[in-house]
């Protein structure tokens, strides 16, 4: 059966439709998809612009819908001052739940805290304890971002966009597109079921048996810091560097 034509020139589109939704909808105009590619590289300059200045980072990945009484809210909050006093910048999402807590915790500890945010359909507050924050339009310009600028990626419980995180770069650093970052997976108990899943990949061939070393679990924070400093900080040669107002976040010797 042949497929019907349809005319890239007949095509129209709501201009209150998301802009990933725009691009990931098929192919249109040759036009149109130039447009598209230039608000694509907005997107990056605008991320790049925002972000370059604010020192090496630690991600934290995790849920939006944690509640500050729920006790992975302090958990996040604890780790994310620790991550401050090493040295780093903590980068999230810039939402509220998991990202809020974790930025609060760098707050807290007087280091530096930027979120990287998104546009949804249904609005998404930023949190209230970022010093600086980028709004992207599009999903894997942000997850760039957030890959880019990070020296370890922490991750705490969450949904499907967590899980979406954490494989990307689980697969990134398994395939050496980029170093051998630290995955630190907390909040053992919601994640048992996956840990047991990752191993089972491995029982299976599915990934390499040295591929679980890549994911360290944890709900200590100093054990989550101590495998950060030694997996982050010394195999990149990141020294501390003093700044006449606050210390500077970890900065490169190169």
């Amino acid at each position: 059966m042949a497929m019907p034509e349809v005319s890239h020139s007949t095509l129209t589109t709501d201009p209150s439709e998301p802009e990933d939704e725009i691009f990931l909808e098929g192919p249109r105009s040759r036009f149109a998809e130039f447009f598209t590619l230039l608000r694509v590289m907005r997107d990056f300059l605008r991320g790049f612009r925002t972000l370059h200045f604010v020192g090496p980072c630690v991600t934290v990945f995790g849920s939006a819908r944690i509640n500050r009484d729920d006790p992975h809210y302090e958990l996040t909050r604890k780790m994310g001052a620790a991550i401050a006093r090493l040295g780093f910048t903590v980068i999230t999402g810039g939402g509220p739940g998991i990202m809020e807590a974790a930025n609060r915790g760098a707050r807290d500890a007087g280091g530096r805290s930027v979120g990287c945010t998104i546009e949804l359909p249904s609005e998404q507050p930023t949190n209230a304890y970022l010093d600086r924050c980028v709004r992207m339009h599009y999903f894997f310009a942000r997850k760039t971002l957030l890959v880019k600028y990070s020296y370890a990626f922490v991750v705490m419980p969450g949904g499907a966009g967590t899980l979406d995180e954490l494989f990307e770069a689980l697969t990134l650093i398994q395939t050496g597109k980029i170093k051998n970052f630290p995955i630190v997976i907390m909040g053992t108990d919601y994640w048992k079921e996956l840990l047991h899943f990752i191993e089972t990949m491995a029982q299976r061939g599915m990934i390499a048996a040295s591929d679980l070393k890549l994911i360290y679990a944890t709900d200590s924070v100093d054990e989550a810091i101590a495998h950060i400093r030694n997996k982050a900080i010394e195999p990149f040669g990141l020294k501390r560097v003093m700044h006449r107002r606050r210390p500077i976040p970890l900065l490169g010797e190169g």
